[in-house]
């Protein structure tokens, strides 16, 4: 097996304590990879060289356009490797080879390039008065940025996180999830081979709770914390940053619901709604898990949709042909056939899907089952959709907002008011229209509720990662400002 460390301070090193973990491949359900275990010790130790980089390196003292070229480096590198990067992340958590390759590695690429141009041509505000004074803002680096990243999304959810940090000059430790250590190990190689300080991007593996992860949120060197996962982690990574008065950025869980008008363009409403729900086996916490047809189209989408589902393909993620790979981990399985296992006693029937071999669970379609049923409250983060009709839209958006998250929402129809009517009703950070999971890196993205805290992107990736600052000047020496 290969070994992946710690990147700590421009080296890649092993545990304090000489631990390690196996990384799994989720079909061969084989260990493939061996990974440093870390613990507080070696958070710390990351966490003091990033202060270090941050409190006396060249990172947060070079010009933005001067980091934007060391990240366009970077994002040219992590091109160049896109086979090795989007194979770590196959391995680790079973997402189709033409997934992770195809759309995870230029998406993460992508990323960086957004961040390193928003940062190098980002404006700020004046504001003149007519006291005999001038005042402006800047936007100066917040400092240390803890970032505690997700499975499902490896390379491009760190990204999101990453790359604006970087871009705004702060210096970072990445804890990725421990199912899926070893692209990041992979992109703070890359880091260092495109020209990055020693200490501005810092990587340490390991656990949640009582190890690295829980260290890093409360260590009160630590200036930001970023976080991506499940919302009960959520609640107490919020507690560890208020006991320090850091701020947190949380995006958390969803139960997505996806809205199906009966003057929809079904051909585009399957199709995309296939895709909301069964991308990377529905792990996704954008997934539109709670579909919703008006009753006039219920049962021609259905017979369409159930039909979509049965035709995807499910084995290898490694085979260019696969759609549906295993699920994550043999206890993320054992959690989602949990819910496949008590359909029919929650009220449900079976349409399509269930078991299948391994850590694999086929496109599953669930129809029959009550609002109220947990297969519809709950996020179950699998290929499992629960199908419910309506009858009007009123009650469509009744249904939709019946949920503790308030994270994304889809809607079809060809009504431009509809659209706009519907949309400006729902309660979720973003509203999906005719499509899913497109995004505008300058445009918000985070949600209410259960699922989270902030909002990234644009602007408001650059305030968060950021101290603003008013800078405030006597133009008339003889004014005195009463």
């Amino acid at each position: 097996m290969e070994s992946y460390g710690h990147v700590i301070d421009g080296e890649e090193t092993a545990s304090v304590s000489g631990a390690t973990f196996s990384s799994f491949d989720p079909y061969t359900r084989q260990a493939w990879a061996e990974v440093a275990l870390g613990d507080g010790s070696d958070a710390d130790r990351a966490v003091t060289a990033a202060r270090r980089a941050f409190d006396t390196g060249p990172w947060p003292r070079m010009g933005a356009a001067e980091r934007g070229r060391i990240l366009h480096r970077f994002a040219d590198l992590i091109e160049a490797h896109a086979d090795d990067l989007g194979m770590a992340d196959t391995q680790d958590m079973g997402k189709p080879i033409t997934q992770s390759r195809g759309n995870d590695v230029p998406r993460t690429a992508a990323n960086f390039r957004f961040f390193a141009d928003h940062a190098r041509l980002s404006t700020s505000e004046a504001y003149p008065m007519d006291t005999g004074h001038h005042a402006y803002a800047r936007f100066d680096p917040a400092g240390v940025v803890a970032a505690i990243a997700p499975w499902n999304f490896p390379m491009m959810l760190e990204s999101w996180k990453v790359a604006p940090a970087l871009a705004w000059g702060n210096t970072v430790v990445l804890k990725p999830a421990e199912d899926t250590p070893v692209s990041a190990t992979l992109l703070a190689r890359l880091a260092l081979e495109a020209g990055m300080p020693p200490g501005v991007f810092n990587v340490v593996h390991g656990y949640g709770p009582d190890s690295a992860g829980q260290a890093l949120t409360e260590n009160p060197a630590v200036d930001r914390i970023t976080f991506t996962g499940e919302s009960g982690t959520g609640r107490i990574i919020a507690a560890a940053g208020a006991r320090n008065l850091t701020p947190v950025s949380l995006e958390l869980g969803g139960k997505g619901a996806n809205v199906i008008f009966a003057d929809a363009d079904l051909d585009n409403a399957v199709d995309w709604s296939i895709r909301a729900v069964f991308t990377n086996s529905g792990q996704v916490c954008l997934a539109g898990s709670r579909l919703y047809v008006q009753r006039e189209i219920y049962d021609e989408f259905l017979t369409r949709f159930v039909a979509a589902a049965d035709a995807m393909v499910v084995g290898d993620p490694k085979n260019e042909a696969t759609q549906i790979g295993p699920l994550a981990s043999a206890e993320h399985h054992a959690k989602v056939a949990g819910y496949v296992d008590t359909i029919a006693e929650n009220g449900g029937a079976l349409r399509a899907g269930g078991r299948g071999e391994g850590w694999t669970i086929r496109p599953t379609v669930i129809t029959g089952m009550d609002q109220k049923a947990r297969h519809a409250r709950e996020e179950i983060f699998g290929p499992v959709v629960v199908v419910i009709p309506f009858t009007t839209e009123a009650e469509a958006v009744e249904l939709a907002n019946d949920t503790p998250y308030g994270l994304n929402a889809m809607l079809f129809t060809e009504n431009l008011h509809r659209a706009h009517r519907v949309a400006a009703a729902l309660r979720a950070g973003t509203v999906w229209v005719n499509c899913f999971f497109v995004r505008d890196l300058r445009a918000p993205f985070g949600g209410a509720g259960d699922s989270g805290i902030g909002r990234e992107g644009g602007n408001f990736s650059r305030e968060f990662f950021t101290e603003p600052k008013a800078v405030v000047m006597q133009i008339d020496p003889a004014a005195d400002g009463r």
